[in-house]
């Protein structure tokens, strides 16, 4: 299974379900008396199903050190051998973990088991991320990294809606999906995350940290280099555009809530 810090997952799970919850409304959170939230990492995801529902809500995941960040209840846990007698929760639930795994069925087959109702997942289609800029080269430049980055990759992270057929899989009835497009937006005032994405944009430093996954794929190191020079040009034209209070930025990620009854 892949491996995150804790900044990346609260950069990438930034703002989510801040203006909606209404992806959520089948996970029926309001009758529910306890819930396991998978692969919690820090904690995002637990935080939501907290304020949703008035049941006992555990968090769980392999990682110690992400959830030293998670408040209230947390478990230390594999996914396919969760610690837990069958039966022992109302809803077991995951976001953006089924898609950094190599068995996805088989983490769905162990939530399915702990479940005495439903099973749910948050999962995005990595492969459909969009991004808009007043930086011309920029949209194509990330649909070009993105997607030699996901050629790297050796698990289904454009899983998305798909993940219904894992649930059937599993021998669980799909009540549902839904989609919910999470937004990371970057305008002026710019906050310190901006600036540092920027910076790191201008010295080629996150394409420099993907470089061995990109190079798992079919990316040659002369295309890769290539990349990268292109990806440090623009990332000087957004430092440039952000000294002027110019740059503006939108990347939609869309996830798909999908909801089965055990």
């Amino acid at each position: 299974m892949r491996r995150f810090s804790a900044d990346y997952l609260s950069d990438t799970r930034r703002g989510m379900w801040t203006d909606s919850r209404e992806a959520l409304a089948d996970l029926a959170l309001t009758e529910c008396d306890r819930l396991l939230d998978v692969g919690c990492g820090t904690g995002e995801l637990t935080r939501v199903l907290r304020e949703e529902s008035d049941g006992d809500v555990i968090g769980l995941d392999a990682d110690a050190d992400l959830l030293a960040s998670v408040p209230g209840p947390a478990v230390r846990g594999d996914a396919t051998r969760l610690p837990f007698a069958d039966d022992s929760f109302d809803l077991v639930v995951c976001q953006a973990l089924l898609i950094n795994l190599p068995d996805p069925v088989a983490a769905v087959r162990e939530f399915a088991r702990l479940a005495r109702d439903r099973v749910a997942a948050v999962e995005p289609n990595n492969g459909a991320v969009t991004v808009e800029s007043t930086v011309d080269s920029e949209p194509g430049l990330a649909r070009r990294a993105r997607g030699r980055f996901l050629d790297g990759v050796d698990t289904d992270v454009e899983l998305g809606a798909g993940a219904a057929d894992a649930f059937e899989a599993a021998d669980l009835d799909v009540v549902s999906t839904r989609r919910y497009d999470q937004e990371l937006t970057v305008e002026p005032p710019y906050g310190e995350q901006a600036v540092r994405d920027a910076r790191r944009k201008a010295t080629g430093e996150g394409l420099a940290t993907d470089r061995g996954t990109i190079l798992e794929g079919d990316t040659t190191p002369e295309e890769y280099d290539a990349l990268r020079e292109q990806w440090r040009e623009m990332g000087r034209a957004v430092v440039r555009q952000m000294q002027t209070d110019d740059y503006e930025r939108r990347e939609t990620v869309p996830f798909f809530v999908t909801v089965g009854r055990v």
